[in-house]
Order: structure tokens, then C-alpha cells, then sequence
């Protein structure tokens, strides 16, 4: 990602009253005050809310709008067999913010790859 211009665990600035000091996978500027918070999953996408928490990642930073979410197609148990599917399950729970005004975040965009 380096070489496409992304930070490595860029510390977002903080809005003024939260306390918290939102660390993405790779952070990308696109111009002073905006950009984009790319954010690589793996087992807990849907399972410890990963997908839900790079979502409000993504809100509550003054200087992303947009969000790269990369999470697994499928998970696997040690014998090999398919235990979930977290990609389907993440476009539906990501897409349920986007369309109703009484549930849209400040975020711009959402794109969501599988791998």
C-alpha cells in the first residue's frame, strides 16, 4: 500500500471533545483535511464488529470521508470446511447506513473488496 501513497497506522486527528486515537490499517490523503481509511480484516470482521468499528472509524475522523474495507470471502475451520462467510454479511450491515437520512454517517463512500 506504501507504494500507492498510503500511511502505515497513520494516528488520525482527533475532534475536539473525543478521546480517542483512531489508528486505521493505512490512511491516504487526498487533499488537506480529506481522505481515505483503508482497513484490512481477517478472522473478527463480523464476529467482534470489525467491519461496524472501521465504519465508525471512518465517521468520527475529521479528515477521512471515505473507507476501503478489505475483508475474507470466506473463513475456514482447521479441517478445512467454510465456517462463514463474512462478505455478504458486511455489504448488508455497511449498506444499512447509506440511503435513510435518519441512519447515514458522515461518511462519503464505502468500498468493499473481498479476498
Amino acid at each position: 500500500m506504501a507504494r500507492l501513497g498510503f500511511g502505515s497506522e497513520v494516528v488520525l486527528t482527533p475532534q475536539d471533545g473525543l478521546v480517542t486515537q483512531a489508528r486505521p490499517d493505512f490512511f491516504f490523503e487526498i487533499a488537506p483535511g480529506r481522505g481515505v481509511i483503508a482497513e484490512v480484516e481477517r478472522g473478527g470482521t463480523t464476529a467482534n464488529n470489525h467491519d461496524l468499528k472501521d465504519l465508525w472509524k471512518a465517521h468520527i475522523a475529521v479528515n477521512a470521508q471515505h473507507l476501503f474495507l478489505v475483508v475474507p470471502l470466506a473463513l475456514q475451520n482447521e479441517s478445512g470446511a467454510v465456517r462463514e462467510r463474512p462478505y455478504p454479511k458486511v455489504v448488508r450491515r455497511i449498506g444499512a447506513f447509506f440511503g435513510e437520512p435518519r441512519r447515514e454517517v458522515d461518511v462519503l463512500s464505502v468500498h468493499i473488496f473481498g479476498y
